[in-house]
């Protein structure tokens, strides 16, 4: 009974302009942080996302191809000296070799029974410390009959994109490649073997095709025994890829980075700006309505300040009289957030349409920042809500 009395005065000088100002201003800026929040988290992984396979801390680092092209690819190769250079810098803490395959691989891969693509392929592998990936996926033996393969992932998105659409063939996800088996044939020095490779995951940061070291030196040793070529290629490791001294050094060497590592962090560090403006721009918004809905609340308490003292000096508490308030501005609050959810989604799955066609990201994103920063400002502005309505109520009762 307590309560409809008071509902009735609330609704008495409901000023809907004001509310429906509130509501605007308030869904505006609810979606653009959430927006903005959720973009970033679903398109971060394109610059800075780790392959789960390879170290983090670490650049490939070449020699730049000059302009006249040149049959002595001696001119590209790291002497022992210049790879002690690297490593004798303060900056650098360690640098490992690629090691390539000085013999013919011919491979071959069947989809349905129907052979989908056979090619030869140019291996490499790399120091196992490189490598993130458990130990027992990345092993060989001279007993195995399968040899664990890491591919780059843009030769998924060339098949997918391109040579599966031309020879009719279906489009392969990095789990159903996974499962399929790879014929090798290994020859070379007038011998031959065939393996089974496996492909245990993708990488996004090295364009190579990467098998355990063990396997690597074993073949090199088995098929082309004589062959002792200097590397054309260097992971380099370091704390920070973005310092000033190892960009100095690159470019003084004419050396150059040659999965983008750097140019990666610079993008991220744009977009985190980018974000980061948008956002702001939301919160400025967010707190011009939170005014508007202070201000409207204020004045309907104004207006029934009379009749609330009233009800005070009767016997009602001030939590009861400051209940319908607060109510009120908490529906608002959360039909402002479910809606901003819902503009959110719309906009995200459309805009994922194009982010995963160019760009397949290997592990799907969701929703969940927008609803877990949503529920943190829903839960921000309804105690900063209740506390204002509450005070000025108190207010009133000893006024």
């Amino acid at each position: 009974m307590k309560g409809n009395l008071i509902w009735k005065l609330l609704r008495q000088h409901v000023s809907i302009p004001q509310l429906a100002g509130f509501f605007l201003a308030n869904l505006v800026g609810m979606t653009i942080i959430l927006l903005g929040c959720q973009f970033y988290h679903d398109i971060s992984p394109i610059f800075m996302a780790e392959d789960g396979l390879l170290k983090s801390d670490f650049v490939v680092v070449s020699k730049k191809v000059g302009a006249m092209p040149s049959l002595n690819s001696r001119s590209l190769q790291f002497s022992q000296d210049e790879i002690d250079e690297l490593k004798s810098q303060g900056f650098i803490d360690g640098v490992g070799q690629f090691t390539t395959a000085e013999f013919k691989v011919d491979a071959s891969m069947s989809i349905g029974g129907q052979r989908a693509f056979s090619t030869e392929l140019a291996l490499e592998s790399v120091p196992d410390e490189f490598i993130d990936v458990a130990k027992d996926n990345w092993t060989f033996s001279e007993a195995d009959a399968v040899v664990p393969i890491i591919l780059p992932r843009s030769y998924l998105a060339m098949y997918n994109f391109g040579f599966a659409r031309s020879r009719a063939l279906p489009q392969l996800s990095e789990g159903v490649v996974s499962t399929i088996s790879i014929d090798l044939l290994l020859h070379g020095g007038g011998r031959q073997m065939q393996y089974k490779g496996r492909v245990i995951g993708f990488s996004g940061r090295l364009n190579a095709i990467l098998v355990p070291q063990r396997f690597m030196e074993m073949a090199n040793s088995h098929f082309a025994p004589d062959a002792q070529p200097s590397p054309t290629r260097l992971l380099v490791k370091t704390g920070d890829l973005a310092a000033d001294n190892i960009t100095q050094f690159i470019e003084d060497h004419g050396y150059e980075v040659e999965n983008d590592r750097l140019e990666a962090e610079k993008t991220a560090f744009f977009l985190r700006l980018l974000v980061g403006i948008v956002v702001l721009v939301g919160i400025v918004i967010s707190l011009l309505s939170f005014y508007i809905l202070m201000l409207s609340v204020y004045l309907l308490v104004q207006k029934n300040a009379d009749k609330l003292q009233t009800l005070l000096l009767i016997g009602h508490k001030p939590s009861q009289v400051a209940l319908p308030y607060q109510l009120l501005t908490v529906g608002l609050n959360v039909t402002v957030l479910l809606i901003a959810l819902a503009v959110v989604w719309i906009f995200r799955a459309r805009y994922m349409q194009i982010v995963e066609t160019l760009f397949p990201l290997g592990t799907a994103t969701t929703m969940l920042p927008a609803v877990l920063i949503g529920l943190l400002l829903l839960l921000l502005t309804t105690l900063v809500n209740a506390w204002v309505i509450r005070k000025k109520i108190f207010f009133l009762y000893f006024s």
